[in-house]
């Protein structure tokens, strides 16, 4: 674990999350029901979801393979034997009156989540992922004066993934959620639909003086976007401090964020593990898990992010940000991958894509897959300016040209607007000698020793050159001319 503590009017922030994560079955955990989302209420609730009696659940052999591949994403321990559990509480869209879950002995054990945060790497530890059936809904706000359920959600299977309490801000617990998303989504084992409840993250934050024992955590439940993960908890910070500030005690509770009053409030008081009388579910065997089946799985999962990202400083010689930031996605690592093999300028490929392109792609709110830019084009690009061809600025040109679809041949536009740059070592010479004959007084303070009047007659080389000079050949030529 790495951590930096920031405090905060003297206190320290401590936070950990839990995370619903919604498996990509086609059927239920437990029953064959669909799980797709947008039904008509009640349409994909069968008996077993319904908790009619006579019926009994039967484990989805692929909700445990999506249990199994997280675990191998992550480093954990998976249990060859885990128990299922009966979570006892009551409310009116849960239909047996329990949930089943896991408790004592969950299927993923262990692990942690890397990630950077500016450019310091975080680690954040896991305690554990486990297996469990979603609620139903209460639906309030098509029903004048009455509440109703819609059960569609009951049985679909969730993946709770648990992280110990070692985040120390808000920016750090967003980069986490967002790190634990891509993931979840690259391994493909959850479409990662926020707004759709696919990806669910309940955040408990507490605060503490520097050094002090832990203090009483609020859940903060149902965040349901990255925006708004960031804004609750900055307020329960702030809430919690100036609570203590002005002598009262934290009581545990869980809360709700209000994203349109931009605060939390208190849903019900938090309950404990005692509160909600787990006992084995007689109802389900032990799930066990051969050591055949996980390679199996291992066999079929896709190149790991951070193994990718390893990848890509060994075979490129990219520091480790830029590998990390390329792997956020497979689609952007794919783009950068055929990107630098056609340029064989990696790092340029890089910079790009995480420059230029990134920008472009965060003002047009699209993926890296709408790009109009191709993954050929850019290298194309990049080809030319490390030939020489055109100069960086003219590049960002050529690039926005494509971006807006004026053309799409790299050269064409170049020639078309003029870009090329001034290689002819006989015309740089003789503008270079205009400068140094038009500019005696600069000339004799670099002499002097004194740096920037160097760079003014740079400066006045490229305006002369109408900025068409190769700034690398001007610096030289300038430099050999003034030691002559």
């Amino acid at each position: 674990m790495t951590t930096t503590s920031k405090l905060i009017h003297g206190y320290e922030v401590v936070i950990g999350f839990e995370t619903h994560t919604q498996l990509a079955t086609q059927s239920k955990i437990f029953s064959r029901a669909p799980t797709a989302f947008g039904a008509e209420p009640n349409t994909q609730a069968c008996a077993v979801d319904l908790a009619l009696p006579g019926t009994l659940p039967v484990m989805n052999r692929e909700a445990v393979a999506c249990a199994i591949k997280l675990g191998l994403a992550l480093g954990s321990h998976i249990a060859p034997v885990s128990i299922f559990a009966r979570k006892n509480y009551f409310y009116p869209d849960l239909p047996k009156g329990y949930q089943i879950s896991q408790f004592e002995i969950p299927v993923v054990q262990g692990g942690e989540v890397e990630f950077f945060l500016g450019d310091e790497k975080k680690t954040v530890r896991l305690v554990r992922a486990h297996l469990e059936e979603d609620a139903g809904k209460s639906l309030h706000e098509d029903f004048i004066g009455q509440s109703g359920i819609d059960l569609n959600r009951a049985g679909t299977p969730l993946l709770e993934i648990v992280t110990e309490p070692d985040m120390r801000s808000s920016d750090e617990a967003v980069a986490y959620a967002k790190e634990l998303h891509k993931i979840v989504t690259w391994i493909g084992i959850c479409d990662g639909n926020m707004q759709e409840g696919s990806f669910r993250c309940d955040a408990n934050v507490s605060v503490r003086k520097p050094g002090g024992p832990l203090g009483t955590r609020r859940e903060i439940k149902n965040l349901n976007s990255f925006k708004f993960m960031q804004q609750a908890i900055d307020y329960e910070i702030r809430w919690q401090i100036d609570q203590i500030e002005d002598g009262h005690a934290i009581q545990q509770a869980t809360v709700l964020f209000d994203p349109d009053t931009g605060e939390t409030r208190a849903m019900r008081t938090k309950e404990d593990a005692a509160d909600y009388r787990y006992f084995p579910d007689p109802d389900l065997p032990p799930l066990h898990i051969s050591e055949h089946w996980v390679q199996e799985q291992r066999a079929l999962m896709a190149e790991l992010p951070r193994t990718m990202a390893a990848r890509f400083v060994a075979d490129y010689g990219l520091p480790e940000y830029d590998a990390t930031t390329l792997t956020q996605s497979k689609a952007m690592a794919a783009y950068f991958e055929a990107a630098a093999k056609a340029c064989g300028q990696p790092k340029l490929a890089s910079n790009w894509i995480m420059g230029e392109v990134s920008r472009r792609m965060n003002l047009g709110e699209i993926g890296i897959e709408k790009a109009p830019v191709t993954s050929v084009q850019l290298a194309a690009l990049i080809g030319r300016i490390a030939d020489g061809t055109i100069s960086n600025n003219a590049a960002k040109q050529v690039f926005d040209a494509l971006w807006e679809g004026e053309a799409a041949d790299v050269d064409t536009l170049i020639e078309s607007k003029g870009l090329k740059q001034m290689n002819d070592s006989g015309a740089l010479e003789k503008i270079i000698d205009e400068v140094i004959a038009a500019n005696p007084d600069n000339v004799a303070q670099f002499r002097a020793g004194k740096d920037k009047a160097f760079n003014a007659l740079v400066g006045q080389a490229m305006k002369a050159s109408k900025g068409k000079a190769n700034p690398q050949q001007v610096n030289d030529l300038l430099r050999a001319k003034l030691a002559g």
